[in-house]
């Protein structure tokens, strides 16, 4: 499987993509692969700060829960809506976007990133595939 050059990636499974003075954040195919099928989603709210390499939000399914880990520092300016439960609509959240779609409509948050951070931390994709084969994946 080859995962998207002009991506970003954690050691964790997550991805970043610049889209601006943002930064995209979501989980790899890999990692929803891994979790089968999410049945709750925990993101932080809109002005919170996140911390490169800390737990940002979970991510639960069917088969286990795990921690999101933030792939650089900032603060959350937008949570992908169509992930969440809108109590004031009753509109239910759709993880299946997770699944069907990682690395496009399946984003998690967008953070603006604390002055001077970069991607250059992050594994290019190449770096990370050669990471899925060396874990045996």
């Amino acid at each position: 499987m080859s995962y998207p050059a002009e991506l970003r990636y954690t050691p964790t499974h997550e991805w970043a993509r610049s889209e601006g003075e943002l930064i995209v954040v979501g989980i790899t195919r890999f990692a929803v692969e891994q979790l089968t099928e999410p049945t709750f989603l925990e993101l932080p709210a809109v002005g919170t700060t996140v911390e490169a390499g800390k737990p940002f939000g979970v991510i639960e399914s069917v088969k286990s829960t795990s921690d999101l880990y933030a792939p650089l520092s900032g603060v959350v300016v937008e949570r992908n809506a169509e992930l969440l439960d809108d109590p004031a609509t009753g509109r239910k959240a759709n993880l299946a976007l997770i699944l069907e779609d990682p690395f496009g409509r399946g984003w998690l948050i967008k953070i603006r990133p604390a002055a001077g951070t970069t991607l250059d931390h992050l594994l290019t994709a190449e770096q990370y595939e050669a990471q899925l084969a060396s874990a045996g994946h």
